[in-house]
């Protein structure tokens, strides 16, 4: 890892350097700090592996991983490189295979990710055993269905990770996370990672024009932070009462009689989230393509005991409110390229509202408060090792 040059972090605890969000030196650092660091990452769900052999791929920072469901039904994560000379294995989004082989000397492994055939072994070393040479597998845990893995063996147990973040996940995925899958879209957002993860309700009303021109106003909501640096806001849902100029009202109509119209909303230290609002079951698993640059994978799922009707609403409620060209958040990948192309002036940042003296407790503040997210920067603060002047 590069050395990181100093940087002036404002002894102010409302207050980020701007330096933080396009330093090149820092990127490649947060990706050995944070992304391979002590910390689990949200990758996917079971319900986009349904069948034994079916396989995801994705990326933790710039690490790409294999996700195979084996043939004894466990998901594993796997590195998504050869055990033999690093070649990346598989190159589709998702797919089903009978064993993992790789293109460029035909090792085969099996779904479990043991090496079970290597061309021209009788001419290797005598040391060479097939039992030392599966594929990498990194420590991994689901819980309610959502697959976490981390790189790193000092990462503590996923629960004490998650905080109160654990209990809200179930709550935002139908309940009890027995889901399907319905579909992606994905999107790279011209912003660094930082600032497409740095969410809170103070602007939701002010920035996107639906909420306007809905008149569409939340009920009673709460907001806890925990020490590593996630977020959990929930929210009564009402009523819209301007529904009626859209062409289709159901987009913002609450369908699941199973539970009351509410939001739930979890970001998780350091990047990903899942979002239950209305009848949209969402999960955002991202990645980091550069200092510059940050890619999201959207995934919608329905319950799995929806029937037709109720999933096909899921659906066009998902990809038309909540995507990353829905009518309530179309409006976020312009202002994260704004906030990318503004850090690169001189100075600082400063969060404000529901800011409090320094040592107050903020891990429970109002639910249209920014100042949750300084936990979540002075986590991040820690990892990065950077001193406040």
């Amino acid at each position: 890892m590069n050395a990181i040059d100093p940087i002036a972090w404002p002894s102010r605890h409302s207050a980020l350097p701007k330096d933080i969000f396009h330093r090149e030196d820092i990127f490649r650092a947060e990706l050995k700090l944070i992304f391979q660091g002590p910390a689990w990452h949200l990758l996917g769900h079971l319900a986009e592996l349904a069948n034994r052999g079916d396989f995801k791929t994705i990326t933790i920072g710039q690490s790409p991983l294999l996700i195979l469901r084996g043939e004894d039904d466990r998901a594993r994560v796997f590195l998504n490189s050869c055990p033999h000379r690093g070649t990346m294995l598989q190159t589709a989004s998702r797919g089903h295979v009978a064993e993992v082989e790789c293109p460029y000397h035909r090792w085969l492994f099996d779904t479990q990710g043991a090496l079970i055939a290597a061309p021209g072994s009788d001419n290797f070393p005598s040391t060479f055993c097939k039992a030392d040479y599966g594929l990498t597998e990194l420590r991994s845990e689901v819980l309610h269905g959502a697959i976490f893995a981390t790189f790193s063996d000092a990462a503590p147990p996923l629960l004490e990770f998650l905080g109160p973040a654990a209990d809200a996940l179930a709550k935002a995925m139908g309940g009890d996370g027995r889901l399907r899958l319905l579909g992606y879209q994905k999107v790279v957002y011209r912003a660094n990672w930082k600032e497409c993860s740095d969410n809170e309700g103070y602007h939701a009303p002010l920035l996107h024009r639906a909420f306007r021109l809905l008149r569409w106003q939340g009920g009673r909501g709460t907001q806890v932070v925990s020490d590593y640096g996630h977020k959990v806001i929930e929210a009564e849902l009402k009523e819209a009462p301007n529904s009626s100029f859209l062409d289709d009202p159901s987009l913002v109509q609450c369908r699941d009689t199973r539970f009351p119209p509410r939001s739930v909303v979890i970001q998780l230290f350091p990047l990903n989230q899942m979002i239950k609002h209305l009848d949209v079951i969402n999960m955002r698993c991202a990645f980091p393509r550069s200092a510059h640059e940050t890619e999201f994978h959207y995934a919608y799922f329905a319950h799995a005991d929806d029937d037709v009707a109720m999933a096909r609403h899921r659906l066009r409620q998902a990809a038309n409110l909540l995507g990353p060209s829905g009518c309530i958040s179309l409006e976020d990948g312009a202002v994260f390229n704004r906030l990318h192309e503004g850090s690169l002036t001189p100075g600082t940042v400063e969060f404000q509202k529901g800011v409090k003296a320094p040592g107050d407790d903020v891990s429970a503040v109002a639910q249209n408060d920014e100042a949750s997210n300084l936990v979540k920067w002075d986590y991040y603060r820690k990892m990065m090792g950077f001193d406040r002047d």
